[in-house]
């Protein structure tokens, strides 16, 4: 592998204790969701990896309800989802009537195999061929993920971006390929959500928005809900790590 692409470099972030071997993580739709023909997805988490793919964050429960309420983001359209983890939001989406699904992830075969058994699992033979899963590093070239669009399609509706923000070193990177994937399109966005895990490093989450409006995206808050604080052991108001926040960003 070449010395840019080690994940050391892509991640250059604190390490924490490992976590044991792969579980299994359930979500559950929300009791005010009226339709029976889903109501869990079960979520298989690798064991413990340098890139956080062994937790189901908050923010992939925050933005999975959110997806829950507000279909009418994505339905009939074509989803990217970046640092997809166990892929939770993009399930949700793909189950509820997204034309079609991309789930990425940093190129490891670990994370991309687990990618594909979450999809085995929860997605409809029927319906598989509407979602697709890739290995791939932001800020690269799109080329492989706009091949995956239907003919005539010019980029993503929705993109997705789920507790990322804690990799300082990347928010160009996603910026990049956030602006190169979006479809020019009316009501296309960019939903990030995310938590300040390290409080005394917020400021450093935040200049990603900062760097977004920069560049001529408009951050716009669509949620922000609490839940019990992913590391108990960490340090910093609790309050702070335990609020999940959600920004739809938009072209100007």
């Amino acid at each position: 592998m070449e010395d840019d692409l080690a994940l050391d470099s892509v991640f250059p972030e604190e390490e924490r204790p490992p976590s044991p071997k792969s579980t299994i993580a359930v979500y559950e739709r929300d009791n005010d969701i009226a339709e029976d023909d889903w109501r869990a997805i079960k979520i298989r988490l690798v064991g413990s990896h340098p890139l956080w793919g062994h937790h189901l964050w908050n923010a992939a429960r925050a933005i999975a309800s959110y997806l829950d309420h507000t279909r009418e983001l994505y339905r009939g359209q074509l989803v990217l989802e970046l640092g997809a983890g166990g892929g939770l939001p993009g399930l949700v989406a793909a189950k509820n009537g997204a034309q079609h699904v991309l789930l990425t992830d940093y190129p490891d075969g670990e994370l991309v195999a687990n990618l594909e058994s979450n999809v085995g699992e929860n997605i409809a033979p029927s319906h598989r061929r509407r979602v697709s899963v890739l290995g791939y590093i932001w800020g690269r070239s799109v080329e492989p993920l706009i091949a995956v669009l239907p003919s005539g399609a010019h980029g993503f509706h929705l993109i997705i971006l789920s507790d990322l923000l804690f990799n300082h070193s990347q928010h160009e990177a996603l910026l990049d390929t956030c602006e190169h994937c979006l479809a020019p399109t009316k009501g296309a966005c960019v939903l990030v959500f995310y938590t300040h895990h390290r409080p005394h490093l917020a400021h450093r989450d935040m200049e990603f928005f900062a760097k977004a409006r920069s560049r001529g995206w408009i951050c716009d808050e669509v949620v922000k809900r609490s839940y019990q604080a992913m590391f108990a052991e960490d340090g910093g108001d609790e309050s702070v790590r335990s609020t999940v926040h959600g920004m739809a960003l938009r072209r100007s």
